[in-house]
């Protein structure tokens, strides 16, 4: 028989146990619960991109590039079916005569001449010969424009590289403009800090203490409107790649200067040589000129060759009947039309033709001033822009010094806190000339390669 003292002694164990033993479940579940938001945000749309990811899922999401990718499809499909015209043609039709009353031969030992009601089925087979070059010409300009829809293909997707960039250095610029407003309302909590102290003990008057103060407040302004065009920056990155504009954006930086590199007199050579939109320009020249040899097609008489055969009845299985002589028969016809007197229609279609012809040669002409004023205008701004980096890169570690001296006089008594508002303003300014540089200058490159024809990133290298 169990002694009473140990019965009592082992049940507060076992309730300790089980305690622990709940509260160790309770803090499991608590910690896989705190974890699993972790977990879930760990998608995709977190991994920091770099530029030519960008632009390849900029290419992959961009509704215009998918757009011009089935009207390539068409302009193919419009190839194959003009392709068809050339060959023979099948048709069949069933036709039910029911006239007013049978008709019988002077003779009515002879019987009857056509029944009251007549079923006929024809199988027709047509071959066109000759139809004044108008298929040939037709299949023609369907190829054409086979050609004009792949170079509108690869205009649009060259124009979404260029924007795929030119929104990624606006997101990068953006968030170095939101990083130098921290930098200054940093800068300047500590210097209010320090000018209150001396302020407290005497060695700075009040008027210096409110100067720090309305720059402090000036800069958290700053900072706000960085915060909200770095909103809006993520914003239009999001909205290129089609996610969720609230989804995370996480880039990687480009600190490095590139180099401008071609002259001017280079730049507008490659452009007037590689720019798809001239050969688009040419290729519809072409085609104006197609379609003015097309417009004289009413000048010959088209010429085709055609083969029925008929069968005939007097119910709806066309296997004879009275009145009818043969159920079954063929016959091949050679058939020549022509329309040789509409007017001056055919003369008028051909001068409108003409007229379309020169002014798609006007717009090419156009076409090349536009593009020589494009090459030029981005040239320039990419000049200005690699100028601008090489005068605030030397200014920088001026600015940063300037204000590092400025903050140690000013702990000296040897300064004002003008002095020290003065060269930190001096440098937040620097900075943003140097990042507002930096990035426009790589949008302005980026304009130049649109304008020259010559994307920096290879389209099919960045899908």
């Amino acid at each position: 028989m169990p002694n009473p003292g140990e019965i009592s002694a082992t049940q507060p164990q076992t309730s300790i146990s089980n305690h622990l033993s709940i509260v160790c479940r309770v803090c499991l579940f608590c910690l896989l619960a705190a974890a699993l938001p972790a977990l879930c945000q760990e998608s995709p749309s977190s991994t920091t991109l770099n530029l030519e990811q960008t632009v390849a899922l900029a290419l992959e999401a961009n509704l215009s590039a998918r757009i011009s990718s089935e009207q390539t499809r068409a302009a193919e499909a419009v190839v194959k079916s003009k392709r068809t015209e050339f060959l023979p043609t099948f048709s069949t039709h069933y036709n039910y005569t029911r006239n007013d009353e049978p008709r019988y031969y002077v003779l009515p030992a002879l019987g009857l001449l056509q029944p009251e009601e007549t079923y006929t089925w024809v199988t027709r087979v047509t071959q066109p010969l000759f139809t004044g070059f108008a298929l040939t010409y037709q299949y023609k300009l369907a190829r054409m424009g086979l050609d004009a829809a792949r170079l509108n293909e690869t205009l649009v997707r060259r124009d979404v590289v260029y924007e795929a960039k030119r929104i990624y250095f606006l997101l990068l610029k953006a968030l170095k403009l939101k990083a130098v407003a921290e930098d200054a309302v940093t800068m300047l909590e500590a210097q209010t800090e320090v000018a209150v102290n001396y302020h407290e003990v005497g060695m700075t008057p009040l008027n210096d203490l409110l100067k720090t103060k309305v720059e402090l407040a000036n800069a958290r302004q700053d900072l706000v409107a960085a915060e909200n065009r770095l909103e809006i920056a993520r914003t239009n990155f999001n909205l290129l790649l089609r996610r969720p504009i609230d989804t995370p954006v996480a880039v990687t930086d480009m600190l490095e200067v590139p180099r401008l590199g071609p002259t001017l007199e280079t730049c507008l050579e490659t452009a007037e040589k590689d720019r798809m939109e001239v050969a688009v320009a040419d290729l519809d020249i072409q085609m104006r000129e197609k379609e003015v040899a097309m417009a004289r097609k009413d000048y010959f008489p088209s010429v085709q060759v055609q083969g029925n055969y008929y069968r005939q009845g007097t119910d709806w299985q066309v296997d004879g009947g009275e009145g009818v002589s043969d159920s079954n028969y063929w016959d091949v016809q050679a058939q020549a039309s022509w329309d040789f007197w509409q007017w001056g229609r055919t003369g008028h279609g051909v001068a409108e033709k003409k007229s379309r012809l020169a002014e798609v040669r006007l717009n090419r002409t156009q076409l090349m001033d536009d593009i020589q004023l494009e090459v030029k205008q981005a040239w320039q701004k990419a000049e200005e822009s690699e100028k601008n980096i090489a005068t605030v890169q030397s200014a920088i570690d001026q600015a940063r010094e300037g204000f590092r001296i400025s903050e140690e006089q000013f702990k000296e008594q040897m300064a004002t806190s003008t002095d020290v508002l003065d060269a930190r303003t001096q440098l937040s300014e620097t900075m943003t000339r140097y990042y507002n540089a930096l990035y426009d200058f790589r949008i302005a490159l980026a304009a130049l390669d649109r304008a020259m024809g010559k994307p920096s990133i290879d389209i099919a290298e960045a899908q």
